[in-house]
């Protein structure tokens, strides 16, 4: 590519590189070695979530060395810088996992502030845990710069008493073990084995999942979302990922011309078909907010109402990211939806090309057992389903690939908190038949809306997966199953009617009906409100406290901003 071809007058780094009262500027650039010649080209953010907190992250600065390799090639200035991540394996069960929702829109706020202060034309970004996808991508929408997304890549499987195993694996362990099922040996065995390289969990947990929404959507390079982090082939789509956002510079095309409404729409589909993680419904509106467009999460639980689930994948199923890779991967698993009418063919993509441009000459793989076809799935509506009812008038989200019974009814339990219904659980003060609410642990009452994998994986590991229902306003993990509704709203810190349930209540759960009921009386309920009160937290100042006073309801994505909609100008046209 010639870089001639790119004109810096209508770029915005002309603002920091172009004319005499920019020699200051320039000095800087030719302090760090950069020469003429670069300076004047299209200067590319890099931006990564490189860090040593967790597995997921470290193999994210091999690969920028690789796209900065391919935008130099491609005539551009790559400009690596490196932004937060709160990696949930290590948040959970504690504290700690009050920061992760918050850590995805620091994300998407600190890539923005960067791009903006250094007036950079351009974005790759490179992420590898939970929440630094989404906010990686949520950056892009905002920004709409030319811009390609690339995932880091997921872990390895690990491997115990020769079956594979996951993170989610040592979680239950863990209840196992509370049980006496598990001696202390045994835990340390699995524990040193589950996670042996580089990458994000496994499974079709968050990361994995919205890895798979960046190549639906149109963000990412065919196939890229697949290969696992330690594979030197990630490195070769790191620099093609540095080639194409520079074609992207040449060609005008931004994130908004490619994430429209209906690669919004096929990006549901694909959490649906593998059976993803129910936080897509929160990233997913999140996502779109930057872009202004609406799209709630009752109108992405529409969509996974009539998606065949087709990806036999962990925690569900019974395959990794590694596995479907290997099958196929994502091209193939487009290929069979697209043919079987679920997903919009004419969406653009990063490549200049269609989705259905993308997957010409992909065929579908019959010698393999991880993705079936649309015409036999695995069951017939999606693995994500959304709930409405008394009990949730904004909505609620549940995961129910894997599942046998998808109903279930029974007394509530009730706790305020995480903690009080782990200790419960690890102490087995609670019934075979009854729904554990935990509430007050939303976007804003959380903080943070935290996930509850612990307390799952504890019941599991207990045998009482599918003997009792979890009902929270906080979240799940992607690694979570069994009937496990999160996303509740109104929240209970909002005055919703989970803030109202009492120990004894009747609940009724019908994932086939999309519904979720409180069987208590308006009158008693409207007797309850009015004792009711706001409960405060524990966070009064820092960077929670500036979250609860910001974040919106998970229904709209627990967005903090006003999004796409309400802005008076967009970056990329400074």
């Amino acid at each position: 590519m010639d870089a001639k071809r790119f004109d810096k007058s209508k770029l915005p780094s002309r603002h920091v590189t172009e004319g005499p009262e920019r020699a200051p500027h320039r000095s800087y650039y030719y302090a760090m070695g950069l020469s003429d010649e670069e300076i004047h080209r299209p200067f590319v953010g890099v931006a990564t979530c490189w860090n040593e907190a967790a597995p997921c992250n470290i193999s994210l600065q091999r690969q920028a060395q690789a796209v900065k390799k391919g935008v130099n090639e491609a005539h551009g200035t790559p400009r690596e810088f490196t932004t937060i991540t709160v990696t949930d394996g290590i948040a959970m069960g504690h504290q700690g996992m009050k920061s992760s929702l918050a850590s995805r829109d620091v994300i998407a706020d600190s890539v923005e502030l960067t791009m903006r202060g250094h007036c950079y034309d351009a974005l790759v970004g490179i992420a590898g845990c939970d929440k630094s996808l989404p906010g990686m991508m949520m950056s892009m929408l905002r920004l709409n710069v030319p811009s390609v997304f690339m995932y880091g890549g997921s872990i390895l499987p690990g491997r115990y008493k020769d079956k594979d195993v996951t993170v989610l694996d040592v979680f239950e362990a863990v209840g196992q073990h509370s049980a006496g099922n598990l001696p202390d040996e045994e835990l340390l065995a699995l524990e040193c084995v589950a996670c042996p390289s580089a990458g994000a969990c496994g499974g079709q947990f968050t990361a994995n999942t919205m890895a798979c929404v960046s190549e639906a959507i149109g963000l990412a390079l065919p196939n890229s979302a697949g290969a696992p982090a330690p594979y030197e082939s990630r490195d070769e789509y790191a620099e093609a990922s540095g080639k194409a956002v520079m074609n992207l510079i040449a060609q005008n095309i931004r994130p908004r011309d490619i994430c429209t409404r209906k690669a919004f729409e096929n990006a549901a589909v694909v959490v649906a078909a593998t059976g993803g993680s129910t936080n897509g419904g929160l990233h997913l509106p999140a996502m779109a907010h930057e872009a202004g467009i609406d799209f709630d999460l009752l109108e992405v639980a529409e969509i996974f109402k009539k998606t065949p689930y087709i990806a036999d994948l962990k925690p569900g199923g019974q395959y990794v990211a590694k596995d479907m890779y290997e099958a196929g991967g994502m091209p193939m698993l487009l290929r069979t939806l697209l043919d079987g009418g679920y997903l919009h063919g004419d969406c653009l993509t990063v490549t200049g090309k269609t989705l259905e441009e993308n997957l010409e000459g992909v065929t579908f793989n019959t010698d393999q057992k991880v993705i079936y076809p649309v015409t036999n799935p695995l069951s017939p509506t999606g693995g994500v389903v959304g709930l409405q009812g008394t009990l949730a008038p904004d909505g609620a989200i549940v995961k129910v690939a894997g599942m046998q019974t998808l109903r279930f009814r029974g007394p509530a339990r009730v706790f305020d908190c995480e903690e009080e219904a782990f200790e419960a659980v690890e102490n087995r003060q609670y019934e075979e038949g009854e729904v554990l609410i935990i509430r007050y642990e939303g976007p804003r009452g959380g903080p943070g809306m935290r996930e509850m994998l612990s307390t799952t994986a504890a019941l599991y590991g207990q045998g009482m997966g599918d003997k009792v229902a979890l009902i929270t306003d906080g979240r799940f993990s992607g690694a979570t199953r069994g009937f496990c509704i999160g996303h509740v709203g109104p929240e209970a810190a909002l005055g919703g009617p989970i803030a109202l349930v009492e120990n004894g209540d009747m609940i009724t759960i019908d994932a086939e009906k999309g519904r979720i009921d409180l069987e208590v009386n308006d009158d008693v309920l409207e007797a309850r409100r009015k004792n009711w009160a706001p409960r405060e937290t524990d966070y009064a100042s820092g960077a929670l406290w500036k979250y609860a006073q910001l974040v919106g309801t998970a229904r709209k994505g627990a967005v903090t901003h006003p999004g796409g909609a309400a802005e008076k100008h967009c970056y990329a046209d400074i």
